[in-house]
């Protein structure tokens, strides 16, 4: 298993903090492109409910979010993450005018940009291969599921063959591409949820992310949740499930996360999901008793 402080390690030689920072960009899923209702696990801060507001400048945000963790990293330089809904979906000069300040800074190692699959045209790789050529560049890709019937209900918009092409295109850029993955999506087996893994590696992504789903309030999937239409995980089930996506996966994929928590004042179910560090050392144990 390769984590992601160990790759940070080894490629920048010290252990790097992410910052999160808001491009102000929308998403195709909300703007009436595909929809506007976003997908249906998505809060209405799209993803980056931990992201500052967009009235504070991009200096702004990148100073505030190093003071807020300096008691706790003691480096001198930091992951930009451009997390909040979909971070290429603008014209090209409003992303070369937002994304080149930031990897110019002595203090700034990688820049990290979430996006959507279907939101990289000919015009924003270009401009991605050339950022990647300033600095370490990572894409990270909403993927979720390969199934293509869950992919549906969560309204995700777009087909795999286009998840495909976009891990093709980047990888050809010699771009570090991280893969989001939800575990535990309503009507999924451990089949189905290893099967999704199976075809991330399979498509050579430098790394993944997976994701305990969230039911957060104000949700259409809260609403789901509400009229009993799905059961979430249980704590043991997704521990042993992440021991199962860690021996699949073995050291192919760089793990940029094994759980996440959700903002818990918006946080419906799982409810254990909210103490992150009872969490995590619940699969720390696990994982060290498989080895």
């Amino acid at each position: 298993m390769i984590t992601l402080n160990d790759y940070c390690k080894v490629q920048f030689g010290e252990k790097l903090y992410k910052i999160s920072l808001n491009g102000g960009m929308s998403c195709p899923n909300r703007d009436g492109t595909l929809d506007t209702r976003g997908c249906i696990f998505c809060s209405a801060g799209g993803s980056g409910d931990f992201t500052p507001p967009l009235s504070m400048s991009m200096e702004e945000q990148i100073e505030d979010a190093k003071r807020r963790v300096a008691g706790k990293f003691s480096g001198s330089r930091y992951i930009a993450y451009f997390q909040s809904y979909t971070n290429t979906y603008a014209s090209v000069d409003y992303l070369r005018q937002l994304f080149m300040p930031v990897i110019l800074r002595d203090d700034i190692a990688v820049l990290s940009i979430a996006t959507r699959p279907d939101c990289l045209g000919d015009d924003v790789l270009a401009l991605l291969d050339e950022l990647n050529r300033i600095k370490p560049l990572w894409v990270e890709l909403g993927l979720q599921t390969v199934h293509p019937k869950t992919a549906e209900y969560i309204r995700r918009g777009y087909g795999l063959e286009v998840y495909d092409n976009a891990i093709r295109r980047l990888n050809a850029l010699g771009i570090h591409t991280v893969t989001h993955v939800i575990l535990g999506l309503p009507h999924e087996t451990r089949e189905d949820m290893l099967a999704t893994v199976q075809h991330v590696k399979d498509m050579h992504s430098g790394g993944i992310k997976l994701q305990l789903l969230h039911v957060l309030k104000d949700t259409d999937l809260a609403a789901d949740y509400a009229a009993g239409k799905f059961q979430v995980m249980e704590l043991n089930d997704y521990v042993n499930l992440i021991c199962d996506c860690v021996r699949l996966m073995g050291d192919s994929m760089v793990i940029h996360r094994l759980t996440g928590d959700g903002p818990k004042k918006i946080l419906l179910a799982p409810q254990w999901s909210g103490n992150k560090k009872r969490v995590i050392n619940a699969i720390n144990r696990a994982l060290a008793h498989t080895d």
